[in-house]
């Protein structure tokens, strides 16, 4: 049975056409994932199936009966109230229900006047709470919260960070369990086992239908049934997950590549006929100088542009960069502690953790920015340094694209060459015309790709990047794990996004527990392998542990006894 039902969808901005005569069907229990390259629609998509934003042109029929909700990348959330409160919230009739039995309480236990007759009002909330699911439902308010890292469940909203709040308004509409919900990048901002707890949460507990938008092509691979891609303001439906999706569309374009070449060689046969000056007389030649003319006018399948990245070359030495019992704090708090580590040429180190851990403030200590507590960092005397921070800090949004990445400058110089500013920003997806748009104008993967335009015109032999893959569409994503492959690059990489990590990473950094940080050979499936295999020794050793101490604790009790 269809949740919604959306036909002939159109959506302009000025002369910039991102839907056109989309078609759209979601299901009870779907898992729908949505994707396309940055500025596509796909946000713009998702607010007009739940009602936010309107079409131009079509519309959307929704069940009536059905609950939409949408998980938006700036959530909008009351501030006064605290992170517990909002996601409690969620469970609407529930949370009713029990907050009159918790005022009920409280009253009667006060001996208010007339709190005898507020029993029968007492029993009757608490037979509402009984039949919307029981008293344990709260519970289950702390534990998405605790597990979706948010610790400190009573601070006020306003005092949260950006990432924070997305979790609150991703903890509310997980406890509200929608008929459909629409989450667009719930995973931006998450760790990476978050991220593994949401993944599983999401295919294994939740039971409403998803529409899900987001990059995390493993998410894509192991949660959604059902792909849709938004290319040049038209739906392409494609069964399965990430995986099937590329094998589809790579049989779609070859279809399409097949049929442009009949197209071509079929306007070739039409335009020789007409170059010998046939007579259209006969309704057949008139046909024919049509079908001509409209195989001229035709317009095949536009080439899928992508991002070009390329790093400017620069000499390693020996050392590279090397920590020697590093520790940092920060706040009184110990985030790094005795940190040995060596980063040689061409190795790519993924750094991972909870939120918080001490991820960025180990860059910032390899930067110099941040003293040691303890211990030193050795640099390398040939290398040198480009930092990629997941603020985008580098960037001033009242000045224009050019001026952020070229300064003053209508040339620069890239690969030992002077490039025009407008051709070496097209390599990165922006249309000469978008030189002198202002930095605030730009999208959250528009932003990402003028960061990456300016740090890649440093003279830099090793790359710092904190969170790259944040707000970047997947081709762009291979598109940046192509160059740190192939070129052989040198990197530290905080990231969340596993699937670049098993891409490009040949060691990882992992934050554990109380300022640990453990180095690990391989990719991230090699370090979550060598982690589980760690922890299950763990286990194993864990009762033999047990049994001796116990064994040790009767040898003490008997000698006692017969004393």
């Amino acid at each position: 049975m269809p949740i919604l039902v959306a036909e002939n969808l159109r959506k302009a901005y000025g002369e910039l056409t991102l839907l056109d005569g989309v078609d759209v069907s979601i299901h009870e229990g779907e898992r729908v994932g949505l994707v396309g390259s940055n500025g596509a629609g796909k946000s713009t998509l998702a607010r007009m199936l739940v009602g936010i934003d309107t079409p131009d042109e079509g519309r959307v029929a929704r069940r009536r009966e059905a609950t939409i909700r949408y998980l938006s990348q700036e959530p909008d959330l009351p501030m006064e109230r605290t992170a517990r409160d909002v996601v409690f919230d969620g469970l609407g009739a529930w949370a009713d229900a029990f907050r009159t039995h918790e005022a009920l309480s409280h009253r009667i236990a006060a001996h208010e006047p007339g709190w005898e007759e507020l029993l029968g009002k007492q029993a009757a909330s608490a037979q509402e709470v009984e039949r919307l699911g029981g008293w344990e439902r709260s519970r289950q308010v702390d534990v998405l919260l605790e597990q979706l890292g948010m610790r400190q469940m009573l601070r006020p909203i306003e005092e949260l960070s950006g990432g924070e709040q997305r979790r609150v308004a991703l903890a509310r509409l997980l406890v509200e369990e929608p008929t459909l919900a629409v989450l667009d990048e719930p995973t931006n901002h998450l760790d990476a086992d978050t991220i593994e707890w949401l993944e599983t949460y999401l295919k294994e507990q939740y039971r409403g239908a998803l529409l899900l938008i987001t990059h995390d092509r493993y998410v894509l691979d192991r949660v959604v049934t059902r792909t849709l891609e938004i290319d040049q303001g038209q739906i392409h439906s494609y069964a399965g997950g990430w995986q099937s999706y590329l094998t589809a569309k790579a049989e779609r374009m070859a279809h399409a590549s097949r049929a442009e070449a009949n197209r071509k060689n079929l306007l070739r046969t039409e335009l020789d006929w007409l170059r010998r000056s046939p007579k259209a007389r006969t309704s057949k030649s008139k046909a024919r100088v049509e079908r001509a003319v409209a195989l001229r006018d035709a317009k095949g399948p536009q080439v899928e542009r992508v991002a070009r990245f390329e790093l400017q070359r620069e000499r390693l030495g020996g050392t590279v960069l090397e920590t020697h019992d590093l520790s940092l704090e920060l706040g009184g708090r110990e985030l790094v502690r005795s940190l040995s580590f060596v980063l040689q040429r061409g190795e790519r180190v993924g750094i991972v953790g909870p939120n918080g851990a001490g991820k960025t403030t180990l860059l910032k200590a390899v930067l110099g920015l941040l003293e040691p507590s303890l211990g030193r960092v050795v640099v390398g005397k040939n290398t040198k340094f480009a930092y990629f921070d997941q603020g985008r800090s580098g960037l001033d949004d009242e000045q224009s694209l050019q001026h952020n990445v070229a300064g003053d400058r209508s040339h620069v110089q890239f690969q030992g060459k002077s490039v025009d500013i407008r051709s070496y920003l097209k390599r990165f997806l922006f249309e000469p015309h978008r030189a002198r748009d202002r930095v605030a104008a730009l999208s959250g993967g528009e932003r990402a790709r003028a960061a990456l335009a300016k740090m890649l015109l440093l003279p830099a032999n090793v790359l710092l990047l904190d969170e790259p893959t944040n707000d970047l569409d997947v081709s762009t994503l291979a598109t940046l794990e192509e160059m740190l492959v192939e070129g052989e690059s040198t990197a530290l990489i905080v990231c969340h996004d596993r699937y670049f990590l098993d891409r490009v990473a040949t060691g990882i950094l992992a934050f554990e527990d109380e300022g640990q940080v453990t180095a690990y050979a391989g990719n991230y499936s090699d370090y979550r392998e060598a982690r589980a295999e760690r922890d299950a020794t763990r286990e194993r050793t864990r009762p033999v542990a047990g049994k001796a101490e116990k064994r040790r604790d009767r040898a003490c009790r008997d000698p006692c006894r017969r004393n």
